[in-house]
């Protein structure tokens, strides 16, 4: 039997082998004290789709970053496993892009330098020109045509997390990783960076995964919003498919018939 064909049974259903980009597997994360182990995350189980956008919400705690992370490879896995298109990982990679809430730039660098440290990195056989383009592309997709040759340090922080947004997507990866990356911006610059997110998106359909606290952004951005229990010993909760089609307005999705339900049953979720 073609193990594409296999269906997997996980805590948010019945997912196909083959349309499934990202799988976690009774993960667990444990960190040694004095006092014993504590237990952060444990029989973690979550099936993500091929070009499927999924926002996680929880409690401050919950171990939302801590998964993020050991998705990323930059933080060891205590037990189960993560999988990209079927391959365990075995630590950080190219086919994974990272925004953080703080984009950690190379401050004494410019924003095209900032963008092409990862695209060397990825398209090592390209000509110098053709990583210029591919850097200055992005760039410009974020709307920083004009300061391609402004260093970091001079940089607006809505302009850094620009600059890293258009870094973890000129490195063409399979999944991208959104850890709060607006969570420190002003709610003017957030709204405007949410849209230049999902337009880039919506073009590349890349599998994208984004911890938020924010019910709203949480929902304006998710095929899946997939609600973490309180920690320790974590797990999923709870998994909200937001029905809207794309591409999305934010005025359209405001005015949807289902816009409250989903924010309510989100916001009783968080206050149990």
């Amino acid at each position: 039997m073609n193990t594409n064909t296999i269906i997997r049974e996980t805590e948010n259903g019945l997912f196909p082998a083959s349309k499934v980009m990202l799988d976690l597997k009774d993960l667990k994360k444990i960190y040694p004290t004095p006092k014993g182990d504590y237990v952060v995350l444990e029989n973690l189980n979550l099936q993500i789709m091929k070009e499927e956008f999924v926002t996680i919400i929880g409690h401050s705690g919950c171990g939302k970053t801590t998964m993020l992370s050991m998705i990323a490879g930059l933080n060891e896995i205590s037990g189960g496993n993560i999988a990209v298109l079927g391959k365990y990982i075995k630590g950080p990679g190219p086919d994974r892009g990272v925004i953080f809430q703080s984009p950690s730039l190379m401050p004494w660098m410019t924003s095209l330098q900032n963008v092409l440290l990862g695209v060397k990195q990825v398209f090592p056989h390209a000509t110098k020109a053709q990583r210029n383009d591919i850097a200055k592309y992005y760039l410009q997709k974020v709307g920083l045509e004009d300061a391609f040759y402004k260093k970091a340090s001079e940089l607006s922080q809505g302009m850094q997390q620009r600059v890293g947004i258009a870094r973890a997507f000129a490195i063409k990866p399979k999944v991208l990783l959104l850890d709060e990356p607006f969570g420190m911006l002003d709610s003017l610059t957030r709204g405007e960076l949410q849209d230049i997110l999902i337009e880039i998106w919506n073009k590349e359909k890349i599998t994208a995964v984004m911890i938020t606290h924010d019910v709203d952004e949480a929902i304006f951005l998710a095929d899946r919003v997939v609600m973490m229990t309180s920690g320790p010993k974590a797990k999923i909760g709870d998994i909200l498919n937001i029905d809207f089609k794309r591409p999305r307005t934010r005025k359209s999705v405001l005015e949807h018939i289902d816009y409250y339900t989903y924010r309510k049953h989100l916001i009783d979720f968080l206050e149990h």
